[in-house]
């Protein structure tokens, strides 16, 4: 698989200690990503041209295109004078099914809402999660975003992108995806996850982003019943956690943070007991 910048070193004029200078700093790619399937485009992103293979499986599960990556039988990645084009061949059977579900589409829309065409289509029913017995000590959900933080090189070369981590109790972040996109970054780690064999009802999503109301649909389509953020969550999105049956935990600095949904998950002592909710 091709391999593409993922950052570029670019002039400045900065202003440090009250005086004016020039210099060079590090600044995140960013590249239009088509997703298209039997030919056909099905959706557009702006996004770190990085983890091509991950984003194009986890893309694929979280939109409900497929229900596990072997239905995806090819990935071809190809370079475009403007952009990338991620050529993804299904399996007969879930081709068939995005081609009787393209019929019914409005047309393209924006970034999270991909292929949708109705009010009720964008606050989609979330799947439950409720049934995970998957529980956290308060000093795993530190731990958890102190290893995110120290995992994200292209952050640390940019400041200007967002991680998304994997966390499974007592193994630590089996995977961390970065992506200028919030939800771009989450689709990597989904499809890096199931390619290496974990299940989402094992661990917990982490992130560095605000936790909106696609970030806890995506959790909860992979069966993870945690989400955990750096920074704060909307509404919306503790609404729909909430009826999910999912435990969502935001603004994480240092030892402290909120619980806003399913506390009954968190513990100093909490035993852990994993089901396959």
């Amino acid at each position: 698989m091709p391999e593409f910048p993922t950052n570029t070193k670019v002039r400045e004029t900065a202003r440090r200690n009250g005086r004016l200078s020039d210099g060079e700093r590090f600044v995140p790619e960013e590249t239009p990503i088509a997703f298209s399937y039997a030919g056909s485009t099905h959706a557009v992103m702006m996004a770190t041209p990085a983890d091509l293979e991950d984003f194009a499986i986890g893309f694929s599960l979280t939109e409900g295109i497929i229900m596990d990556p072997a239905e995806i039988e090819t990935i071809d990645v190809e370079a475009e004078d403007k952009g990338i084009d991620l050529q993804i061949r299904l399996s007969d059977e879930q081709n068939d099914a995005l081609v009787a579900r393209r019929r019914h589409m409005a047309g393209p829309v924006g970034c999270g809402l991909c292929g949708i065409e109705s009010i009720e289509q964008a606050v989609r029913v979330t799947p439950s999660v409720r049934t995970s017995r998957l529980t956290l000590s308060e000093d795993e959900v530190v731990e958890a975003v102190r290893l995110l933080n120290g995992q994200q090189p292209l952050h640390m070369a940019t400041r200007a992108v967002h991680g998304a981590g994997f966390y499974v109790p007592g193994q630590g972040l089996i995977a961390v995806r970065e992506d200028v996109g919030r939800h771009n970054a989450l689709d990597k780690l989904v499809g890096a996850a199931r390619r290496a064999g974990h299940a989402g009802h094992a661990g917990a999503v982490v992130v560095t982003s605000r936790v909106s109301v696609e970030m806890v649909q995506k959790t909860a389509i992979i069966g993870s019943p945690f989400i955990i953020a750096i920074s704060a969550p909307t509404a919306l999105a503790i609404r729909t956690a909430e009826d999910a049956g999912m435990t969502l935990i935001a603004l994480v600095r240092g030892d402290e943070f909120e619980i806003f949904t399913g506390a009954d998950r968190i513990g100093a002592g909490a035993q852990r007991r994993l089901g396959n909710g």
